[in-house]
């Protein structure tokens, strides 16, 4: 019965693609509440707070803010990391932004995983006996991607899963 009630919980869910992101930079505050809110139906362990942000840029993650506000750029990287950091640690996500400025632009690699997160929450919660074919061939970098992307909605529906169980 639980996973039957947890089959429609992301039916419709929508990440925000690269240019449907603010155009006009956010300050600090309002980029925070911005991911959050995008964020906030997958459940409290996406939260973003303006600490990590600030550690964010600190530890050279991310740019800096210019003229105290966050880029479309700086937000898709911020939306990546939160969904993530539970994964994968912070040295290893600064490598996935090396590889992916090797072989893709932000926007399409921000697209893609986009794309494959809701394909993932899909197959997963709804129980598909296969998932979709997303993008082009299978490089090792979206191997990487959908491997990871797996990981965390996996560890997303065993929390989900438990929670239900308890209630």
């Amino acid at each position: 019965m639980v996973a039957k009630d947890l089959s429609k919980m992301f039916a419709d869910y929508h990440l925000p693609r690269f240019a449907e992101l603010p155009t006009m930079g956010l300050f600090l505050e309002q980029t925070v509440k911005y991911v959050n809110q995008i964020l906030s139906p997958l459940g409290s362990e996406f939260t973003l707070t303006s600490t990590m942000v600030s550690n964010y840029v600190k530890q050279k993650i991310i740019a800096n803010p210019q003229q105290k506000t966050y880029s479309r750029q700086q937000i898709a990287y911020l939306i990546y990391i939160t969904l993530i950091k539970n994964v994968v640690s912070l040295k290893d996500i600064t490598e996935m932004f090396a590889i992916q400025k090797d072989e893709y632009t932000l926007a399409v690699a921000y697209d893609y995983f986009c794309a494959e997160f809701e394909n993932v929450l899909q197959y997963v919660f709804q129980n598909q006996s296969s998932i979709r074919f997303i993008g082009g061939p299978l490089t090792p970098s979206k191997r990487l991607l959908k491997n990871t992307i797996m990981a965390i909605v996996y560890q997303l529906y065993l929390s989900k899963y438990l929670s239900a169980l308890k209630s």
